[in-house]
């Protein structure tokens, strides 16, 4: 069966971002890793309105026109309030855990979509857990795909 996987902004941008800091580099990689088997077919991936508004929100045209060009080709699914009643009431829910509104909507609409994974870079993200979503770093999730094939 085909994993459903939902990435949050932090982890679109992660190509853009100075690869000399930090684990840049690693998580650019493991993210661009991420989008060929989305290319080819091996993931499904999952998009939301917050996605949306987050890329359309971004200052930089050129990553933003290929951020939203590679969803608008490559993902399967697409989940909203409209489609999931419930998706308010799960954003609050998270938010009460001191998860900050978007970060709380990108986790949300992973678990409502019942993907298999959220991927960020977000640390502070990474922290929160839930057991409906896993919340997985980049590099992980790269890890894991690697040892299941």
């Amino acid at each position: 069966m085909k994993l459903k996987i939902y990435l949050d902004n932090c982890c679109y941008n992660r190509p853009f971002d100075d690869p000399t800091i930090g684990e840049n580099y690693k998580e650019a990689n493991a993210k661009i890793f991420i989008q060929s088997l989305i290319k080819l077919g091996e993931l499904d991936l999952v998009y939301s309105p917050i996605s949306l508004e987050e890329i359309n929100a971004s200052r930089f045209e050129d990553s933003k026109t290929e951020i939203l060009e590679f969803i608008e080709t490559y993902a399967k699914y697409y989940v909203n309030a409209d489609m999931h009643p419930e998706l308010p009431a799960i954003t609050s829910e998270i938010m009460r855990s001191g998860v900050k509104l978007k970060d709380a909507s990108h986790v949300a609409c992973a678990i409502v979509s019942e993907s298999d994974y959220m991927i960020t870079t977000d640390k502070r993200l990474l922290r929160y857990k839930d057991n409906r979503i896993k919340i997985i770093n980049p590099i992980d999730f790269t890890d894991i795909w690697r040892n299941e094939e």
